[in-house]
């Protein structure tokens, strides 16, 4: 589970901001969070905001970080890091940027951390709490200076020795075999899953759906039966790429490519009640080719504790669908192993106490004048339980919405 990540100068976020699933002390919605060490960790939180606020540019870095993180073993000594500072101001543009990550792995919290530029990390920690006492794992105080726990040091310091400049600690003690690190490692580089297209997810979705879970095929159906798609089954099929088209891809893309069974690609069918004929994939409305490739990943979530993050939930999608989703990771007897949704939107019709508590409603805004986007949840206004939160948030009443001019003057003769 995240409990909070913390940004500063990166992309569009010059100042620190701090996002937080960890409930505030509001009661109601209880099934919207878990109990974790006295603590109430939210299942669901959604971020709203105006076009090029940072809703984006957000979940961008997550996913830029958890890349690095995954790609660090990978890369060579001269190799740039993917990290992008806040460009307007003449002084944060040479500056390191900022990342803290807070987060509970089998049932112990850890802390990571790091400062970093695109030539070299300069400072990276990692700390946990196994008796829910602060711990040390390792600290990176500079470049090249290191600090251990001393019962660990020795072996660590040998480590640190095959580490680089541009190179995670987090990843190579991990590939090192260090006990410590791999809990922590494997969720940042692989339970955190950030979609920033869901229309993107065909062929990894397809695939999915070839292996032939039976519990997927229920739990598919189960979800375009609820969400009124009218589909009672579906079969994807799996064929080889003709030798035509694969005698013209070029010997440098081949190089690079898993040739050792011959590739395949995937389409699905679909059949609708009260008709024995199916319709191809690409008849399908847009709104059902997304839900449908989405619902693997969803279930993967729900059974392995994994966090989901997801750019304009809403895309091709109908609002009741948005909240039965939703819905979905907060139901207890759904989500019963703590998955997180995280999602950024411009559906106000979750913008409703009765489905999201305040601490679960998030926005971004941008300075026009500096380009500089804050991030701050609904908790930060005084909001009743009766309030009409969707309509406050269109007047204006907490930001982040456009301020559109209307006064065009396109025929206008000069």
């Amino acid at each position: 589970m995240v409990l909070e990540f913390s940004i500063a100068n990166f992309l569009s976020f010059k100042d620190k901001v701090t996002f937080s699933m960890i409930a505030n002390a509001t009661s109601g919605l209880d099934e919207n969070y878990i109990i974790f060490n006295g603590r109430k960790i939210l299942k669901t939180a959604a971020i709203y905001g105006a076009n090029a606020s940072g809703k984006t540019n957000l979940f961008r870095i997550l996913a830029l970080v958890m890349s690095m993180l995954r790609n660090s073993n990978n890369i060579s000594i001269n190799s740039k890091l993917p990290i992008y500072p806040f460009k307007f101001d003449k002084n944060t543009i040479n500056m390191p940027s900022e990342f803290e990550i807070k987060f509970v792995v089998d049932d112990v919290r850890y802390v990571y951390g790091f400062v970093a530029d695109k030539n070299k990390i300069y400072e990276e920690y990692l700390y946990y709490y196994p008796n829910g006492r602060e711990t040390q794992i390792f600290d990176r105080t500079k470049i090249d200076q290191y600090s251990f726990p001393q019962k660990d040091e020795r072996i660590l310091n040998d480590i640190a020795s095959k580490n680089a400049q541009n190179k995670f600690f987090i990843a190579t003690a991990t590939n090192w075999n260090y006990e410590k690190t791999k809990n922590p490692y494997k969720f940042l580089s692989n339970n955190i899953n950030i979609f920033n297209n869901l229309g993107g997810l065909r062929d990894l979705a397809l695939r999915e759906y070839s292996k032939n879970n039976e519990r997927l095929k229920i739990f598919s159906l189960d979800i375009l039966k609820k969400a009124d798609f009218n589909i009672e089954d579906y079969k994807v099929l799996e064929t080889d790429i003709p030798d035509d088209f694969l005698a013209a891809i070029p010997d440098f893309i081949k190089a690079g490519m898993n040739m050792k069974e011959k590739p395949k690609v995937f389409t699905a069918l679909f059949r609708h009640k009260a008709s024995s004929t199916y319709l191809s994939y690409e008849e399908e409305s847009m709104g059902t080719q997304i839900i449908f490739c989405f619902i693997p990943f969803i279930m993967d979530a729900l059974n392995s504790k994994k966090v989901v993050v997801v750019d304009e939930l809403d895309k091709s999608l109908h609002p009741y669908l948005v909240e039965m989703i939703v819905q979905m990771f907060n139901d207890s007897d759904i989500n019963k192993n703590g998955a997180q949704l995280i999602f950024n939107t411009h559906d106000t019709n979750l913008l409703n106490l009765n489905i999201l508590r305040r601490d679960q409603i998030w926005f971004t805004e941008k300075d026009n004048s500096n380009g500089i986007s804050d991030l701050y949840s609904l908790s930060d206004f005084s909001v009743r339980k009766t309030e009409n939160v969707g309509r406050g948030y269109m007047l204006g009443r907490y930001g982040a919405v456009p301020f559109i001019k209307n006064d065009f003057n396109l025929w206008e003769e000069k």
